[in-house]
């Protein structure tokens, strides 16, 4: 049970997709756009758990007991699942978006949610956070992050890690949305 904590991991890339397939049930014209945005919100928080489980390959390790070729299968699988789920929920975000933001905007919102995501992801990989944290210790968690914010010579890290993160995640997702095309 090496790999254990992919279940856990996995089910919580589940979590945006779901938020997203109901926001998209729910963003009609008599809906609220606070109540959608709100949604959004709240989605925004599960979403870095999807693109997380890409990092889980630091979990690579040496062990006898079974060929290193099926944790890297079951590593590189959970990432995969990890990617769908996330760019599915993405999309889906973008879909709700185009009916309440101008287009031009679009493009910019979809690197916005992956820039601030990489950062989550950085948070969970590097410090440790869990999207909890946010209700049972805000005040540690925003300290932290406000110290990255305020002082970012300090956090050479920090920033390099996510800048690349948003890069790779945006490529992907633009090269995905690009093959979907390609196959209709």
């Amino acid at each position: 049970m090496q790999f254990a904590f992919l279940i856990w991991n996995i089910f919580l890339a589940f979590i945006p997709f779901i938020i997203s397939r109901y926001l998209f049930l729910y963003a009609k014209p008599d809906v609220k756009k606070y109540f959608i945005f709100f949604g959004m919100g709240i989605w925004l928080l599960f979403f870095p758990n999807a693109l997380y489980i890409v990092t889980d390959i630091v979990h690579l390790q040496n062990i006898n007991e079974v060929p290193k070729w099926f944790d890297i299968i079951l590593l590189f699988s959970a990432s995969v699942l990890g990617l769908l789920l996330a760019f599915s929920s993405l999309h889906i975000i973008e879909m709700i978006l185009k009916k309440y933001v101008d287009t031009k905007y679009i493009q910019l919102s979809v690197f916005t949610i992956l820039f601030i995501s990489s950062f989550g992801v950085y948070l969970g990989r590097f410090l440790r956070w869990n999207s909890w944290n946010i209700i049972n210790k805000p005040f540690t968690l925003f300290q932290d992050i406000g110290e990255r914010f305020l002082l970012p010579h300090e956090h050479i890290q920090t920033w390099s890690i996510t800048t690349f993160l948003s890069i790779l995640f945006y490529l992907l997702y633009f090269t995905t949305q690009k093959l979907s095309g390609f196959f209709k």
